[in-house]
């Protein structure tokens, strides 16, 4: 309870400075009972959706609206604090000179300036509007990401074969129907010889792919569609009646997946050949550093592979590829994970900057990064995850092109 108490102080202390920067601005009435109003609603609405609600620890699609309106109204005032609260210190500064100084009986404060009023109430309004479109159409803004990556051990067949890889679908999110459906033609539209899914399929249970279940059973590949687990899809965030149940959940997920015509490996491998030459494709659970789960087995899901292969890797947690796949006797040519989402915040301008909170919690975090000369793309997730939107990391749709050689040879 305590944390509740603190958390409303320190919204209405950013309430407080949010209103003087208005009142600043204007002295319409109207405006400041607007402000008042959407403020109260919206923290009104954020308590009740988490304090009444006793539903798995990752949020619902009422929970997530709840946290992204707050987030996008405290962003407002998080930028409007230091402006005005500089202001203030130096007021503050200029009333004590004032009175020492020319020693007046009373100590006087300068004005507020319209100005500097205006200037963070500008500033404010661009994380502010850039979360809001974030949430309603950021979130939908698909985008393909071609990479071409040469190796000179590719078998020969191999050669122009092209991968298409999406990530972290997280269907318990989803709220519209046609925006998903265009995400999806996106992704049969590059007609690549296989589709790998890496993980998070779900939220927190099974059923949340129920009425998504037809709509991404429609992707199809010549040499078929693979997937393996991602931490989100083992029910770890919810409070289950019993073991068994969720136990079930993940049962059904499984089942699910075959039924959808995925090819779920679970420490597992599989080969694709072609003209008489193959490439191994291996795929483990999650493995996670930290707190994350870690069931994921390299060694029981290559235990058929030759050492001499030419490997791909599904793994769902990046931090598996840094603590231990670059490190393993096996040479895998190329992992792909997902999870980070890119914290679905950031800017990324190519060839210029790519940068996001997450890369403070992750060495690998987005794009393709190559060490010990292996390769990992870290998908940005076709979903989104409690914040419902997207700024500045778009949801991502990625395809490989397998090359034989040398780059530029």
């Amino acid at each position: 309870m305590l944390r509740w108490v603190i958390f409303v102080l320190f919204y209405l202390f950013i309430l407080f400075y949010s209103f003087q920067a208005i009142k600043t601005v204007t002295k319409s009435s109207w405006v400041y009972y607007v402000f008042f109003g959407i403020a109260i609603i919206i923290l009104g609405n954020f308590l009740f959706q988490f304090l009444s609600s006793s539903e798995g620890r990752v949020l619902s699609p009422t929970k997530s609206y709840a946290f992204g309106f707050l987030l996008a109204f405290m962003s407002f005032g998080l930028v409007i604090i230091p402006v005005l609260l500089g202001e203030d210190i130096i007021r503050f500064v200029l009333g004590l000179y004032d009175k020492l100084v020319t020693t007046k009986a009373s100590f006087y404060l300068p004005s507020r300036r319209k100005f500097i009023s205006q200037v963070a109430i500008g500033l404010a309004a661009i994380p502010f509007t850039s979360l809001l479109y974030g949430m309603y159409r950021g979130k939908y803004r698909f985008r393909v990401l071609n990479y071409t990556l040469h190796f000179e051990d590719l078998p020969e067949a191999f050669d122009g074969y092209r991968i298409t890889q999406i990530s972290d679908i997280h269907s318990g999110s989803f709220d519209d129907k046609e925006k998903i459906k265009y995400g999806v033609n996106l992704i049969k539209e590059q007609n690549s010889d296989i589709i790998l899914f890496t993980g998070d399929m779900v939220n927190n249970k099974s059923s949340e792919m129920t009425d998504w279940k037809d709509l991404f059973s429609t992707l199809k590949a010549k040499d078929g569609v693979f997937s393996v687990l991602g931490n989100h899809d083992y029910g770890d965030y919810v409070d289950w009646p019993s073991p068994d149940a969720k136990t079930q959940n993940l049962e059904d997920l499984i089942k699910l997946q075959k039924e959808m015509g995925y090819d779920l490996l679970l420490n597992e491998s599989r080969f694709i050949e072609k003209d008489g030459q193959r490439i191994a494709l291996v795929g483990v659970e999650n493995w996670g550093a930290g707190g994350f789960k870690k069931a994921g087995d390299l060694k029981k899901a290559a235990q058929n592979v030759d050492k001499d292969d030419f490997k791909i890797l599904l793994s769902h947690d990046p931090s598996h590829w840094e603590q231990q796949v670059i490190k393993d006797d096996y040479h895998y040519h190329l992992t792909l994970s997902g999870h980070t989402h890119g914290m679905q915040f950031g800017i990324e301008i190519p060839g210029w900057i790519k940068w996001s909170p997450v890369k403070w919690r992750y060495k690998y975090w987005a794009g393709i990064y190559k060490e010990m000369g292996q390769y990992i793309n870290v998908n940005r997730g076709f979903g989104y995850l409690g914040y419902p939107g997207r700024v500045g990391i778009w949801p991502e749709i990625t395809v490989i092109e397998l090359r034989k050689g040398v780059k530029d040879a």
